[in-house]
């Protein structure tokens, strides 16, 4: 063997020695599981609302008081949740309805998804624009996942649209429904389905 071939050898013993003594590479960090539950809830029907099941209607065109047809979820306080559901618009002759609802008892309305006539998605408190295609006969997927004390990520039919800080303390809850939002007016009937919970 020539000292050129040595040397090769050399090289890639020792080569193979820094891969059998270099540590592994660390295993990527795997989040927990979501487990899913099942949170009770109550039917909120004010003004002109009313609830069947999971179909939610505002019959009129008011513009004052409260017209609202939701479910009201039980509280929590901490951890992660996630919500998850799909809406159809079935009818809607108004416009600026709240369909579904994060709601901090410490702050109030904390985020709300209402939809314009046309279909625009927005968030009310701010006016930004969350997604757009909610038109009558449209089926619209929305997830939700709210990190108390950080944040509160949207998701529209499976992407990412919108970020929101989420402060801490106080009871949170979710509502799914149709809720006449203070600048908005019915009528609306909006179905919800395939509605899932989940915490880690």
């Amino acid at each position: 063997m020539s000292v050129k071939q040595r040397a090769v050898v050399a090289c890639m013993m020792a080569f193979g020695l820094v891969l059998v003594v270099a540590p592994a590479a660390a295993a990527a960090a795997v989040a927990p599981a979501w487990t899913t539950y099942s949170p009770s809830y109550t039917v909120q029907q004010q003004g002109c609302g009313t609830v069947s099941g999971l179909t939610f209607h505002l019959s009129c065109t008011s513009t004052s008081g409260y017209d609202r047809a939701e479910r009201r979820y039980v509280d929590y306080s901490s951890g992660q949740r996630r919500f998850q559901g799909s809406f159809r618009i079935t009818s809607m002759g108004g416009s600026r309805i709240s369909l579904k609802q994060t709601f901090h008892d410490d702050v109030g309305p904390f985020f709300l998804l209402a939809v314009e006539n046309g279909g625009r998605l927005y968030s009310v408190e701010g006016g930004a624009t969350v997604a757009s295609g909610a038109t009558v006969g449209t089926t619209v997927a929305v997830q939700t996942i709210h990190t108390v004390g950080s944040k509160l990520q949207v998701y529209i039919n499976g992407s990412l649209k919108f970020t929101e800080s989420a402060p801490d303390g106080g009871n949170y809850y979710d509502k799914v429904g149709a809720y006449r939002t203070s600048s908005g007016s019915g009528p609306i009937t909006v179905v919800w389905s395939n509605l899932a919970f989940a915490y880690q």
